[in-house]
């Protein structure tokens, strides 16, 4: 449900859905008429005062009163269907702060956790294996010492993330750039649905909204005002990824990235991120200290430092050599070979059992890369 009474909450939707209004004007019109009910009982000239060019007010003039009732009869579905606009005590606070804050937000699943200390995490959706056990790692971590994790439900790192979170019995929030009524990727139904249950999904797109690549970009811009902090975990020196960091950076949150190799492609956005000023994290207790003086509730730390701590049992010598050999870029059997001075079929089997204790892991081209 929403707080704005349906009578008054039409018009909220009508506005909304009326093409040539972003949020800014949206805003603008808000705060000169007082109630958006108003705005539709006013004259051209009007209309024309407050600021409105003839291209929008022809639009105002035109509402979607059916979208409007599309939207309406969603919201009157049973369990976890609400709209919350700008001016409701559930609206996130960060998020109102922010510029060009969107007017009303949908959402499924628990609006109250959209208040929730939040950090974004972001990267590929083309991840490599050692890309993947990161996300689900410090998504894992960050979420057992209270932090919210929040991405935007694409395939690779953000479906990861929302998952390390759910593996920890945490929150999580999914910003999507489509209405609440379609689940993007449709692979993610399943997770969506856990995330209702557990957490939230969030849009700022009305009912039937198909994902265009316009989109995505606005859904960035609220990922990363939700958040105290935005984590970049593999990204290609032109993607999504640097967009949600660069809105962080503009809305003067803090920025993490973590760095690979030279060699990996997806490093490449990390390390421009930490040349432009982002701050470089190994571990997750590296975030944790950075926000802990932001966090409106205390952070425990325990369980992110027993991870960090856990022995792990000890590797044969022999095998230990293999893995100092393979460094942390993608290698091939040959090249260890080469390296070690073992022969080819020593190598297989080693990296075999390697595998199999979770000490390596195979890659795309048929090389291995080492676990962290």
């Amino acid at each position: 449900m929403s707080n704005t009474p349906p009578a008054e909450l039409k018009y909220w939707l009508a506005l909304l859905r009326c093409p040539r209004i972003g949020p800014a004007t949206f805003t603008k019109l808000l705060q000169h008429f007082g109630q958006l009910q108003a705005i539709y009982q006013s004259s051209t000239a009007q209309l024309h005062e407050a600021g409105l060019e003839q291209s929008s007010i022809e639009a105002i003039l035109k509402p979607d009163w059916q979208g409007v009732d599309t939207d309406l009869d969603w919201l009157q579905q049973q369990d976890h269907h609400y709209i919350v606009t700008i001016e409701d005590t559930d609206y996130p606070q960060l998020l109102r702060e922010s510029p060009a804050a969107p007017p009303l937000l949908f959402v499924l699943g628990n609006p109250q956790v959209l208040n929730e200390t939040q950090i974004a995490m972001v990267g590929s959706r083309n991840p490599s294996a050692d890309g993947k056990r990161t996300a689900l790692e410090f998504a894992r971590h960050l979420s057992a010492a209270g932090l919210a994790i929040t991405s935007g439900l694409a395939i690779g790192i953000d479906g990861i993330c929302h998952q390390g979170a759910l593996d920890a019995d945490g929150i999580t929030v999914a910003v999507t750039g489509t209405g609440p009524d379609r689940v993007y990727p449709a692979r993610h139904r399943d997770l969506a649905h856990t995330i209702i249950e557990k957490g939230a999904i969030v849009s700022e797109f009305p009912i039937g909204t198909q994902p265009r690549p316009e989109n995505f970009p606005r859904r960035n811009r609220i990922i990363s005002a939700l958040s105290i902090g935005t984590l970049v975990v593999e990204a290609a020196i032109r993607s999504g990824s640097l967009i949600t960091a660069r809105h962080a950076m503009e809305q003067g949150r803090e920025v993490f990235a973590i760095p690979g190799s030279i060699h990996n492609p997806l490093a490449r956005g990390c390390h421009h991120l930490i040349q432009q000023g982002a701050k470089l994290v190994e571990t997750a207790e590296d975030i944790i200290s950075e926000l802990r003086p932001q966090q409106s509730r205390p952070m425990d730390t325990s369980q992110v430092l027993n991870n960090k701590e856990e022995n792990s049992p000890a590797i044969d010598p022999d095998y230990q050599t293999v893995l100092t050999e393979m460094g942390f870029s993608p290698v091939a059997v040959d090249e260890v070979v080469q390296r070690t001075g073992l022969t080819a079929e020593e190598v297989s089997s080693m990296m075999l059992i390697l595998e199999l204790q979770g000490n390596v892991a195979s890659s795309p081209g048929g090389c291995y890369i080492r676990v962290k």
